[in-house]
């Protein structure tokens, strides 16, 4: 075998650089994916992947340290020192595992077919490794297999991924395919798999998965560089024999032999789909043709370039750049795109369809999470993409024997979360006036799911204008949920003329009023028979230990969950004054929780919880009791001490954008606190210079006017020239391109946006 001296020596004759070090090219400041810290998330509870994957991509090309646990969601914890593989889909940041599709690890001696353990990865194929061997960047990620003396490097394109491993001399190197590796490290959910060699270098093939996303489809096409020198099947960890090429089972793997020289390299590129093998090798025919490694790659990272440049800032601070760049790119990494270069893909029918040239077709929607801030982001930064994702959840709507999408992945529904937030990221851009929507289509799916679909509890809510804690678990939060999705379903009425319905359904969305109680000022459970649920603890999950009132939060965080309609709610609490003592109060609280308290419950500054998304809007809420101050300074706190260039630099799960993309608008200066009002409150810019590139060649620039980088109080604002005194902002001020200058001092100004006149609009206004 080669020495690692040896081979670490042989990288620079490989691409040109030292294993561990930056490229040797000089890095401007143009080029943005040198700011992208991919370790960040990595480690504590940020459930990220370092892996290869381009924007929006349907590959996602990682290594895999463990394939279970809350904390390996996406297959990989910086903890970690040995590795299982590289399997091509991965989830950014979710609280559920599930993916590690088509794991491939390269190894040399006896192959072995089961992985190992963490604690004793010689008991199987995998291997350790160094992270300081790792490298990280956008569209790419190397490490060194330390146990087989490989070096591995990675990198995709929209459909496939392209691996290079860089061999010793040894004549038992070999590839280890495993089709039972999934998350849950159970057998148990492969429905089936099936494996065909090809040609001596292909192996074709595809398995049905039932994890978070029960009956799944992926298939897949694998071609290597160098025939193979022997090929064997197993089946239940038994060799079929080298005479066997084909074989249908749930518990699947094979081995790939060779004989290699010295530093010989091996390319292996994978196509997958969701339709059929047949798609994967068409996927893989036409974005990887050839075996140029370096080409894809630098593909990759200008793919990337592109993305990230579509948002410009000026900051002398590397780490805030890094936390910034880091953030975009977490947004990029979903939805991922779910259809084959033809057009076609598995509907949520489990059906194929075919899509015109053109259109695309996406998966992994994380909607409770990313229609706060995520999906507001993409009006701004990724317009383009906006008509593809919105006519998708319809179509997704219109397929579905679940309805209107809740979380849908990979053709299937996993139903995780409460509400039905497709319809708030619907009518957010049906506000903002996009074009080509089919909102025809769209409205009469979202008027079943809110008007007749007994889902949930929605049933009860509509009899009750609540939902009753004695008959439905997490009420309190469903109720809040439901809410805001007619406030959402109204807007679509009454965009297709169905202005009877849209009266309705606004006036259904004050529901809230039915679980705030007045007495104690607080959101709370009620029975079916209107009586208030006892015992009541504002810190608890609830009054029964047989569920929880509350979706992964407490009466603290819940009770400031209105974000339609502000001004409406803070009458309740009889007055900007007392709800502003509320506030304060949230944030001034002890951290402490009961036991059973989820670990989504993160990222706390007494009962605010930045680690989870339920929060992220609470500390815009200020704004319209006349205290925007105090949103200035509780947002810059955020900014300052949530996120951190370092492994365990999220609050908590990065939830595919959304941890990230609060970061993102928060930085530039805004946030959308009712994305689907189409309306932005300010916040406090954290940067003195920052651009948005809308489309078609208009931008958002952001200017902030201060002394002292610590300045984070806003004294006056200019938009487009002239002084503005409101506290907020309309999308259609901003669509034709705008300029924002904030004057910044390091103390408040606690005149500007006081008035009642400068607050953003409600429901109630």
């Amino acid at each position: 075998m080669m020495a690692l001296s040896h081979l670490l020596g042989l990288q620079g004759k490989i691409d040109g650089r030292a294993l561990a070090q930056p490229m040797p090219e000089s890095v401007s400041d143009d080029d943005l994916t040198h700011y992208v810290n991919l370790a960040i998330g990595t480690g504590g509870h940020g459930h990220t992947y370092p892996g290869a994957t381009v924007p929006f991509g349907m590959v996602q090309l990682s290594p895999d340290t463990y394939n279970d646990g809350w904390d390996w969601c996406s297959g990989y914890h910086r903890s970690d020192n040995s590795i299982m593989g590289f399997s091509h889909t991965h989830l950014s940041g979710t609280g559920v595992g599930d993916m590690l599709d088509v794991l491939l690890m390269p190894g040399t001696g006896k192959a072995k077919t089961v992985p190992g353990s963490r604690e004793k990865p010689e008991e199987g194929y995998r291997s350790r490794f160094d992270h300081k061997d790792e490298i990280a960047e956008p569209g790419y990620y190397s490490l060194i297999l330390r146990d087989y003396d490989i070096r591995a490097e990675l990198s995709a394109t929209e459909r496939g991924g392209f691996h290079k491993y860089t061999l010793p001399l040894s004549d038992s190197s070999h590839f280890i395919l495993d089709l039972v590796h999934a998350f849950g490290n159970s057998p148990d959910s492969i429905l089936w798999s099936e494996l065909k060699a090809k040609n001596n270098d292909t192996i074709l093939g595809g398995r049905g998965v039932s994890r978070w996303a029960r009956g799944r489809q992926i298939y897949f096409a694998m071609k290597f560089s160098k025939p193979f020198r022997e090929f064997e099947i197993f089946e239940e960890d038994k060799g079929l024999g080298p005479g066997v090429h084909e074989a249908r089972g749930k518990h699947l793997k094979c081995v790939v032999k060779y004989q290699t020289s010295p530093g010989e390299v091996i390319y292996v590129k994978t196509g997958i789909s969701g339709v059929s093998v047949e798609g994967a090798l068409k996927n893989l025919e036409s974005e990887i043709p050839d075996w140029d490694f370096a080409k894809v790659r630098q593909a990759a990272k200008q793919s990337w370039q592109r993305e990230l440049s579509r948002i410009r800032i000026e900051c002398s601070n590397q780490k805030q750049k890094e936390i910034f760049y880091t953030a975009l790119y977490h947004m990029m990494a979903a939805p991922t795109l779910f259809d084959d270069v033809d057009g076609q893909y598995r509907g949520m029918d489990d059906k194929i369809h075919r899509l015109p040239p053109g259109l695309h077709n996406y998966s992994t929607f994380s909607l409770w999470d990313t229609y706060r801030a995520t999906h507001p982001l993409y009006t701004l930064a990724q317009s383009h993409r906006i008509p593809d994702f919105v006519n998708c959840l319809i179509r997704m709507a219109e397929e579905s024997p679940e309805g209107m999408p809740v979380w849908p992945l990979q053709g299937k529904e996993t139903g995780c979360m409460t509400g039905y937030h497709s319809a708030a990221v619907i009518a957010e851009a049906c506000v903002k006036k996009f074009p080509k929507l089919d909102l025809a289509k769209a409205y009469p799916l979202m008027k079943k799911r809110a008007m007749a679909d007994d889902y949930r509890g929605l049933g009860l809510y509509r009899k009750l204008g609540y939902i009753p804690a004695d008959k439905e678990e997490e009420s309190v939060s469903k109720t809040l949920e439901y809410v805001y999705d007619d406030w959402a379903v109204a807007h679509v009425a009454h965009a297709v003329g169905a202005v009877e319905d849209a009266k309705i359904l606004r006036e259904r969305s004050t529901n809230y009023r039915n679980v705030f109680d007045s007495k104690v000022r607080f959101m709370r459970s009620r029975l079916e028979n209107g009586d208030w649920a006892e015992p009541f603890d504002p810190r608890g999950m609830g009054h029964s230990k047989k569920w929880h009132d509350y979706t992964e939060s407490n009466a603290w965080e819940t009770t400031f969950g209105i974000q339609h309609d502000p001004k409406g709610y803070i009458e309740l609490f009889v007055g900007r004054q007392a709800f502003l003592e509320k506030l304060d109060e949230l944030f001034n609280q002890s951290s402490d929780l009961p036991a059973d308290a989820p670990p989504d419950i993160a990222g706390l500054v007494g009962q605010y919880a930045h680690g989870n998304e339920p929060c992220h809007h609470i500390a815009y809420l200020y704004s319209y009791a006349g205290a925007p101050y105090k949103t200035q300074e509780r947002v810059r706190q955020l900014l300052e001490t949530m996120y951190d260039n370092q492994p365990d630099g999220l609050a908590g799960n990065e939830d595919c954008g959304q941890m990230s993309a609060w970061y993102v608008i928060s930085a530039l200066g805004f946030y959308a606190v009712d994305p689907v009002s189409g309306n932005y409150v300010f916040g406090t810019p954290l940067f003195d210079h920052a651009s948005v590139e809308l489309g078609s060649g208009k931008s958002l620039v952001i200017k902030a006017e201060r002394s002292s980088p610590t300045d984070q109080y806003i004294q006056s604002i200019e938009f487009n020239g002239k002084p503005y005194s409101k506290v907020w902002f309309r999308h259609a001020d901003i669509v034709n391109g705008a300029t924002i200058v904030f004057t910044m001092s390091a103390e408040p100004n606690m005149q500007f946006g006081a008035e009642e006149s400068a607050a953003p609009p409600s429901l109630t206004s």
